[in-house]
């Protein structure tokens, strides 16, 4: 018993009784229901003794007995309460050998606690005559068995609990990745640790379910100070936020190696991906900067890698770029919806923000249903006069969308261009019409040509694979290469660039505005 207790459970322990009493055993709550059950044969109980066993649980109940039996013709029904047993399991004397006579009770009276209404039963049928020995064998079970059942209820406990703080972390990462810091901060104050400012943004990628086994590394390389959440999106991911070494935080022992090497370090199949120093408010792009950082590090043996490319395009776009975003996004800022339960504009830029970083991923980030999302999409498309089933649309509003997010003061100033407006794309929408002349400010072809450094020369695949809108099919068609060979350019390219390409949030809009920077600077003939 206690075998079957400690590697099987309340499971074990019931196909074992099962087996020995040639038919059925279960336990049955207060009210009737069959919470746990195992049978020897199929159809070992028959519907009328299943109704038996639940009027006999209530008999039970209410007598305030140890043990009670009923005979039904072919089979007798067992039923042990499994609360209030004495220490050391019901006395053998009250449960004579070959069978139970009706409400028998130990000698000495009842313990304490038997009859409570809320007690599940232990009830088993077996054929008659009930076999010599069974009554005995079903006292001493009743105590491994009620342990077994108290420990998975607490651990079925745990685990809730577990759940709701996870899905507070999460929740308090949904709030700082759509900009909402203060009602972060106060939902995190009643977790720990306290969100740190300035910060550094650190993504896992684990092997297999370990995510709770490197969160408990994570946890005990930096001392608790990292605000730990499992992604959401990408089942094999911790997302950590995590002091960033000018934060005035002290180390939890001197010398200490930062948090993201030691985990790469002391977990040999994870791999480690790291952003820039950025305040608590820009959690959303210093999320960015470790995804990107984190398709490096696949490539690297140490499985470590920090972002080092900067800086934000949203950085760059001067006073006019901000006048554009505002412009742009207005329509969606000012939006009232119709009825009650419609989204509200708060809603539709958290919606566009997760679906521009996560494509359709963004069900799992948001919690919504793949049809919720794409009638949201719809809406956002509408009210913006954007089509975002356009890689150039798409890079329009994610940028708006980061500039809105980025502190005002750390804007570029405004510097006079001399270069002609040029039209913003072919075909595309006239609400982004403005983008043209903000990608041709001397600033973001600065900007452009840092991006497009790494890559000078090499360009092919990369212009490809945007015409074609970032899907892998039409870009092999179009470079007359096979799908797995564009995918290995392109992964290539991630390592050359330290930028995430094939999986979202993928540096795909970045590099469209870097392109069209680039091709509007060009002498035109």
């Amino acid at each position: 018993m206690h075998r079957l207790a400690r590697t099987g459970g309340t499971a074990e322990l019931l196909r074992w009784l099962a087996w020995r009493a040639e038919g059925w055993a279960g336990i049955v709550g207060p009210d009737g229901t069959v919470l746990h059950a195992a049978a020897r044969t199929a159809g070992a109980m028959v519907p009328d003794v299943a109704g038996l066993v639940a009027e006999s649980a209530s008999a039970l109940a209410e007598r305030g007995v140890q043990a009670y039996s009923v005979d039904t013709g072919e089979h007798t029904a067992l039923l042990f309460p499994l609360s209030g047993f004495p220490q050391g399991g019901f006395p053998r004397s009250g449960l004579p050998q070959g069978g139970l006579s009706h409400g028998i009770s130990p000698q000495g009276g009842s313990p304490q606690g038997v009859g409570d209404p809320a007690a599940p039963v232990l009830a088993v049928v077996t054929p008659r005559p009930v076999a010599a020995g069974l009554a005995t064998l079903l006292a001493d079970v009743v105590l491994p068995l009620s342990l077994c059942l108290q420990a998975e209820t607490l651990e079925r406990k745990r685990r809730r609990v577990d759940l709701a703080e996870s899905r507070g972390r999460e929740a308090v990462l949904h709030l700082l990745m759509t900009g909402q810091l203060s009602i972060a901060q106060q939902v995190a104050g009643a977790l720990r640790p306290r969100l740190p400012d300035p910060v550094r943004v650190c993504v896992v990628e684990c092997s297999g379910d370990d995510r709770d086994e490197v969160a408990r590394v994570c946890v005990d390389a930096d001392g608790g100070r990292s605000w730990i959440v499992r992604c959401p999106v990408y089942a094999r991911h911790l997302i950590l936020v995590m002091p960033a070494e000018d934060a005035g935080e002290k180390a939890p022992e001197p010398g200490a190696a930062p948090t993201d090497e030691t985990v790469a370090a002391r977990v040999g199949d994870c791999v480690v991906g790291v952003s820039e120093p950025v305040p608590l408010a820009d959690t959303a792009t210093g999320y960015r900067q470790a995804f990107h950082a984190l398709a490096v590090a696949r490539e690297l043996p140490t499985r470590h890698a920090r972002f080092g490319v900067s800086p934000d395009p949203a950085l760059v776009v001067g006073p006019a770029g901000r006048r554009w975003a505002d412009e742009l996004l207005n329509p969606l800022l000012t939006h009232v919806p119709r009825r009650a339960q419609d989204p509200g504009s708060q809603e539709l830029l958290a919606t566009a923000t997760s679906w521009l970083a996560f494509s359709s991923h963004a069900t799992d980030h948001l919690k919504v249903h793949r049809n919720t999302l794409a009638a949201r999409l719809r809406l956002i498309g509408e009210l913006l006069g954007l089509d975002l089933h356009r890689l150039a649309d798409q890079s329009a509003l994610d940028l708006a969308l980061r500039v809105r997010a980025t502190p005002a003061p750390a804007c570029t100033p405004e510097v006079p261009s001399s270069a002609p407006p040029f039209p913003y794309a072919s075909g595309s929408s006239q609400a982004a019409g403005g983008l043209d002349a903000i990608l041709c400010r001397p600033a973001v072809r600065d900007w452009a040509d840092q991006q497009l450094a790494p890559v000078l020369g090499a360009e092919e695949t990369l212009r490809t694979w945007l015409r074609c809108e970032g899907r892998l099919g039409p870009t092999a068609a179009g470079l007359d290469i096979s799908v797995p060979g564009t995918r290995k350019r392109l992964t290539r390219l991630e390592t050359v660039l330290q930028r995430s390409l094939l999986r979202p949030p993928s540096a795909r809009y970045d590099l469209w505005l870097a392109f069209r920077s680039r091709d509007l600077a060009a002498p035109r003939h």
